[in-house]
């Protein structure tokens, strides 16, 4: 029965049932083709004659009868001359060419790189990219080879290294400060296109599209950026103090014992901390000899009362009007 069924095979496609297949052996009884079989390749496919494990032809959409006219090649290689009057074994596959979109890449592990401004940086990136079969000879010889069927997952993991070799030498090479690199994403993008498609074409493949959806750092040093931009958004350490200090005026009050001794500890606390702060960040002054110091620096007597400058925040006589320190008038 089975010598009998397959003498009626006469039609060989191939449906898709799902996204998971790259390539798919046409299942034949015995590997036997007929003579006048029809050869039915959609839109979406293309099919690869093989016969005696060499490529025979290659076939675009389309409906075609398997004959020595239909394949000339074969017919050179093989030498039938007596027009296909007996099966002949060989094998069809059928290869999917519809794009395989929203494949997903990512850096596994941050990227090291140089940076202009913060020297070694380390760095994260992830996107998506688009590729289809583009020359299924190729495709068959080097990659899914005699398999019956071929899935999307099994190059998954060739693709996305691939792509992250190449992430690195393009950021290496980007010349771009990490900050700049939000701004620059299409280009890298444009970049990464363009090394890859080469690499692509080795396997039979075809890069349609590729997107750097995000560039980051580690979360570790992206508390630290994230306290450096803070910094800079403050900007004049003494009017942020002041400010802050204006803020706890009405806490000061309203706590027992507050009023104007506790508004005047607070505004005093609050300027020696300003003021060490700042002295902190300031680059540390030559020393001068001891003779040269400005009488007017020497601190108040020990008996005498005192209070805090309101400019700088150095202690100074009670009555006096102007700080010794700073020049600055006082209440």
């Amino acid at each position: 029965m089975s010598f009998f069924s397959k003498q009626f095979i006469d039609v060989i496609q191939w449906t898709e049932t799902g996204d998971s297949v790259l390539a798919w052996r046409f299942p034949f009884e015995d590997q036997e083709i007929q003579t006048g079989g029809k050869l039915t390749v959609r839109d979406s496919q293309l099919a690869v004659f093989v016969n005696e494990g060499r490529i025979a032809d290659v076939f675009g959409p389309g409906l075609y009868t398997l004959s020595t006219q239909t394949l000339p090649l074969l017919t050179n290689l093989m030498n039938w001359d007596k027009a296909f009057k007996s099966p002949f074994k060989s094998d069809v596959y059928f290869f999917s060419s519809r794009l395989r979109m929203d494949q997903k890449w990512g850096t596994a592990t941050p990227i090291t790189i140089r940076d202009r401004e913060f020297g070694a940086v380390r760095m994260r990136a992830y996107g998506i990219y688009a590729y289809r079969i583009g020359d299924p000879r190729i495709f068959y010889q080097k990659v899914s080879g005699s398999r019956g069927v071929y899935l999307v997952s099994e190059l998954e993991g060739q693709l996305r290294n691939t792509i992250v070799g190449q992430m690195t030498d393009a950021l290496a090479n980007a010349n771009v400060n990490f900050l700049d690199m939000a701004g620059s994403q299409q280009h890298l993008a444009q970049t990464m296109l363009a090394a890859l498609r080469p690499l692509f074409g080795e396997l039979g493949l075809s890069l349609e599209s590729f997107v750097v959806e995000s560039i980051s750092l580690p979360e570790e040093l992206q508390k630290i950026l994230d306290q450096r931009i803070g910094m800079n958004m403050i900007g004049d350490m003494n009017r942020y103090t002041q400010f802050q200090v204006a803020q706890s005026m009405p806490i000061a009050a309203a706590n027992e014992g507050g009023g104007a001794a506790g508004i005047g500890a607070g505004l005093g606390a609050g300027m020696v901390m300003a003021q060490q702060m700042m002295n902190a960040m300031k680059p540390a002054a030559p020393t001068e000899p001891a003779s040269k110091a400005p009488a007017a620096s020497a601190a108040p007597a020990a008996g005498g009362a005192t209070k805090f400058c309101l400019n700088c925040g150095k202690p100074i006589p009670k009555p006096a009007r102007f700080c010794p320190e700073c020049g600055g008038a006082q209440q």
